[in-house]
């Protein structure tokens, strides 16, 4: 992959990281890459391993485990907070890269701090 290409991905991964709490489409992105949308959805899955919308939903379940450690909300305030659209899209989707839910995560980080 060409140099420019990558930074244009990169532009397109940083609009994710600053974003990830709004709902940023397909085009968005791929317009912040200057590339069509299937070869911005390709191009960003072969050069960072995951397509935009895995990664985008990576990032929000990040955010939402320095929630669930750090701040007095309930598991749907963050889930919202951190822009999944529905408590069970995010309550699945952080099981699958966590491999526990929210409020076992929140119950395991708090014995674990004490």
């Amino acid at each position: 992959m060409r140099p420019e290409s990558i930074a244009a991905l990169r532009r397109a991964r940083d609009l994710i990281d600053r974003q990830y709490a709004e709902p940023v489409d397909l085009d968005a992105m791929a317009g912040a890459a200057g590339l069509s949308r299937h070869h911005f959805a390709r191009s960003f899955r072969a050069c960072f391993g995951e397509t935009p919308g895995a990664y985008m939903s990576r990032r929000r379940v990040e955010r939402a485990k320095d929630l669930l450690r750090s701040a007095n909300l309930t598991v749907t305030e963050i889930c919202l907070m951190v822009g999944f659209q529905s408590l069970g899209s995010f309550s699945s989707r952080f099981r699958e890269l966590v491999g526990c839910s929210p409020t076992a995560y929140r119950d395991r980080q708090r014995v674990s701090a004490g």
